[in-house]
């Protein structure tokens, strides 16, 4: 492998121990490589015997030596040091074989730190990075095993509904000094059969990464939390000889599905609808909401547009439109430039969330349009907590869509946004955040796809909002200008050289994409378009002007109207439909959260979806159940833990003799009952 090596000032304090050429008996040559930000002289650095303080028995220093082991966010220093966005090789040293070692890692601003990657022997064996004013990483000073890989990252979706398929993605990382070829890349559910994929026409060298997705889906047979483990085996046709760091798992939380009632309202000679809140409640321009992906909390996000100068709040109502409605306004402390003039927030798989911020410019000085969307945390530890910093608790900005009118989630840190000053539709994937507080973005993946021209309202008030088919990957937008709404397929274009626009900042990837599928979806009937939402086949759009909400069917393929939800509160914008199937929908004109529904009552009543009940747990032969009611022709079903069907047996039998698993491997299993899918029991086969 070609390195380069740069010449720096920094080389001078370098001990005598790093210009010996070779190294002696029960010592290894161990250099590091130290990757810059975008403000490489914020760094300092030092490498010190494991265990010992900043400063004792420093083995070498390096970066910015004006700066001290203390100096961490001071924000005071001289521009000197490393490079900006620089690699540096410093080393080699002479260090004890098996003996551990200390970076002690200093950044002046206090936010994102430089990367360390440590090679022993000429052998990557770690690579360190975390945000902060002062970390400490550890390393040993030995070489790798040949074979060692383990998952350093999970990126699959933390939160999903019963039978709707979950794709495992993530990062693998080798470690070990032998190349790569070939892998079982293994996940397993509750600790149940490990599903299997063998990965193959690799050539990953130590401390290369594979971001994968596994080929085979996991399908939640029901309700409840399952913990996730995924790891990998088989490397190279050997066994992994590192078994400390194999394995990475993660939480997952499955409800049920959302009902789809949309013909249900519009079957009404008119809605029922529920003013659910107001003024009252903190609501000023509301623009848009969302629920937080647990659906079981019932929690509603509506994001207001408050005004330039003091940027956006949101209001977070728990049990939303129920017994015990609670209601919480908070803005961020930086709001001012991180969320200003927003028109759109979206909820991811994990948690997070982001915003769109419709101002040109979020530093607004009349410069350059240095803003965009915006990745928040849900945790109330965290967001709009006054404790990260004068950069407020945002997790990420990427600065590419200024005046941007709406956003929609893909998958994790992904979002898709509406560019209301270059009129066209952006591909934001925040990959791993910078940390509340934080300001480095360089890591994130932007496209720009530009043949649809999307025309915001010249009075900047009226939002054109977009929303994504996961199932179909059709991103619906609202054109607000031309009275329409297009569609645009994700997974079409190529790339074709860099954007004509910014970028303002350094990222991994900043790309414009060409030849991508897009069509129009509906050209006439609408006076002032702004929110849209999804269900089934079901596309909802919602007229500013007259409070309609238009349905259109998307299975067919000429996506006529099939009819109009009257509201008569002219200044809707955004739509979201909610855990009980009804539509909901804030009025900016109003100030007002709107339910609309076919009925008084369409919450999911409990005792309707009570499960019946499994024992003995665990079981070894035989399984009966509690309150399982059988029909004639009823068949039920025994799913494994990635949704398998593994049993189907008639109801009556089941009822009558019990459920016989003695053929069922060591696992754990649901069943349901095919008359009522939402009815079902979990139960563990122990062998």
């Amino acid at each position: 492998m070609t390195r380069s090596y740069a010449l720096l000032t920094a080389a001078l304090f370098c001990p005598p121990l790093a210009l010996l050429a070779q190294c002696g008996a029960g010592e290894v040559e161990v250099t590091i490589e130290v990757t810059t930000d975008d403000y490489g002289y914020e760094t300092y650095w030092q490498l010190v015997p494991g265990g010992n303080p900043c400063g004792t028995g420093t083995i070498f220093a390096g970066g910015n030596l004006t700066m001290s082991c203390s100096a961490g966010g001071y924000q005071l220093q001289n521009m000197t040091g490393y490079a900006n966005s620089a690699t540096i090789v410093e080393g080699p040293w002479c260090l004890n074989l098996g003996s551990t070692y200390d970076i002690y890692s200093v950044d002046d601003w206090g936010d994102s730190q430089a990367t360390f990657e440590v090679f022993v022997d000429g052998v990557s064996i770690a690579t360190f990075n975390a945000p902060g004013a002062t970390n400490v990483f550890t390393f040993a000073a030995q070489p790798p095993q040949s074979r060692d890989m383990g998952v350093t990252d999970l990126t699959t979706a933390l939160f999903g509904t019963i039978g709707e398929p979950i794709t495992i993605r993530g990062t693998i990382t080798s470690f070990g000094s032998d190349p790569v070829s070939n892998f079982d890349l293994k996940y397993s559910i509750d600790g149940g059969a490990p599903v299997s994929q063998t990965i193959t026409g690799l050539n990953m060298v130590a401390s290369d990464t594979y971001d994968f997705e596994h080929s085979t889906t996991w399908i939640p047979g029901a309700t409840g939390q399952y913990t996730l483990s995924v790891w990998a085996d088989n490397i190279n046709g050997g066994a992994d000889m590192n078994t400390v760091n194999d394995a990475a798992g993660s939480d997952h939380i499955i409800n049920y599905g959302i009902p789809n009632i949309i013909d249900d309202i519009l079957a009404l000679p008119a809605p029922v609808i529920f003013n659910i809140a107001n003024s009252n409640e903190d609501l000023l321009v509301p623009r848009d909401l969302a629920f937080h992906p647990d659906l079981s909390r019932n929690e509603l996000w509506v994001l207001n547009k408050d005004t330039e100068a003091s940027g956006s709040s949101t209001v977070k109502f728990t049990n939303v439109g129920e017994d015990g409605q609670t209601y919480l306004m908070q803005e961020d402390p930086n709001n001012w430039h991180f969320m200003s003039l927003s028109t759109g927030i979206a909820f991811s798989d994990n948690g997070n969330f982001a915003t769109s911020p419709g101002v040109f410019d979020a530093n607004h000085n009349g410069g350059q349009p240095f803003t965009g969307i915006s990745l928040w945390s849900s945790d109330p530890a965290i967001y709009a907590q006054n404790i990260f910093g004068p950069l407020g608790s945002h997790l990420d900005m990427l600065h590419v869509t200024p005046n941007a009118q709406g956003i929609a989630h893909e998958s994790w840190n992904r979002f898709w946004a509406v560019d209301g000053y270059n009129q066209d539709v952006v591909m934001h994937d925040f990959k791993g955040d910078h940390g509340p507080g934080n300001d480095y973005h360089g890591n994130a993946v932007i496209r720009r796809y530009s043949s649809m021209t999307i025309t915001r309202d010249p009075n900047d008030h009226i939002v054109s909002h977009c929303v994504l088919d996961k199932n179909t990957n059709w991103l619906y937008v609202v054109d607000h200008g031309a009275q329409r709404v297009l569609r645009l397929d994700i997974t079409t274009g190529t790339a074709a050289g860099a954007p004509t626009f910014g970028p303002f900042e350094t990222y991994v990837e900043y790309t414009q994409m060409s030849g991508e599928t897009w069509d129009e979806v509906a050209t006439t009937g609408l006076v002032q378009p702004a929110g849209i939402a999804i269900i089934g086949n079901r596309l909802l759009v919602s007229d500013h002007s007259n409070g309609d909400i238009v349905v259109y069917d998307v299975a067919d393929p000429n996506t006529p109207e099939i009819g109009r939800i009257v509201t008569n509160s002219p200044g809707i914008m955004g739509i979201e439909i909610g855990p009980d199937g009804a539509i909901w929908a804030v009025n900016a004109t109003t100030h007002e959260l709107l339910k609309i529904a076919h009925t008084v009552s369409i919450g999911m009543v409990e005792a309707e979806r009570a499960s019946f009940e499994a024992y003995p747990v665990p079981a070894n032969e035989v399984v009966r159940f509690k309150g399982l009611e059988a029909g004639p022709a009823d068949r039920f079903m025994v799913y494994d833990a990635v949704g398998q069907v593994v049993l189907d047996q008639d109801v009556n039998i089941v009822q009558r003799n019990g459920l016989v698993v003695s053929g069922l491997a060591h696992g754990h299993y649901t069943a349901r009952s095919m008359r009522d899918p939402s009815r079902s029991a979990r139960f563990t086969v122990a062998r």
